[in-house]
């Protein structure tokens, strides 16, 4: 008899033997600084895209959903990333201006949650990320109509090469809908896997000015 899925799934391993340690006493007063240390030490583990994040909004009637993007930087206005303005995302955004990252380095065994507002930044950020993209994929931007329905693959093999078409005839070009978007946290919690099941989770909440931070239940 073949095994259930609850079978196969039960025994997998979740994280290595060797995880790395987290002095909680030793963490700095500004989470941004603590994660920049922890997306370091992933890069460094060779991780495979460190960067990658969940971004979970909720639509205007209250549903939640999720998908995964990359960050593009942390400075003093949030937690950047890059998207279509005229997709889910954006609509989104616009009825319920507050999101949720989520970043996982299973190899590390560690995972942070990012929590807070979301505000569009200068048009001009847009562009320059947008040019600062590879070609394929300012290409696959101009095809559009993301989301969408798509009758075959076939109609977007078409599509595809009328965009490749139009960025060869000029690299300069900026679709009008691609923009970046800050996330002004307001919460960051850092949570790092023990062998025990002691996970170790340490909440930044910020105040004014400032933060404080410590520590949760696992």
């Amino acid at each position: 008899m073949a095994s259930s899925l609850r079978d196969i799934l039960r025994p997998l391993p979740s994280f290595p033997d060797e995880l790395p340690t987290f002095d909680v006493n030793a963490a700095p007063d500004d989470p941004v600084a603590l994660f920049v240390d922890w997306l370091t030490e992933a890069i460094d583990a060779s991780v495979l895209a460190p960067h990658a994040m969940t971004l979970s909004t909720s639509e205007p009637d209250g549903k939640v959903t999720a998908r995964m993007l990359v960050l593009k930087d942390i400075d003093d206005r949030g937690w950047v990333f890059a998207s279509r303005d005229d997709g889910a995302k954006a609509r989104d955004l616009g009825a319920n201006p507050f999101a949720a990252l989520t970043f996982f380095w299973p190899q590390m065994g560690r995972q942070v949650r990012v929590t807070g507002a979301v505000r569009k930044r200068p048009r001009t950020e847009g562009e320059a990320d947008f040019l600062a993209r590879s070609e394929g994929s300012r290409v696959s931007a101009f095809v559009g109509h993301q989301s969408e329905p798509l009758e075959s693959l076939e109609m977007y093999d078409e599509a595809y090469a009328v965009a490749a078409a139009r960025v060869a005839e000029d690299p300069s070009l900026v679709t009008r809908t691609w923009n970046t978007w800050s996330v002004a946290a307001d919460e960051v919690e850092f949570w790092q896997a023990s062998r025990d099941r002691g996970h170790i989770r340490l909440k930044y909440r910020h105040h004014g000015h400032s933060w404080e931070h410590g520590l949760l239940w696992p």
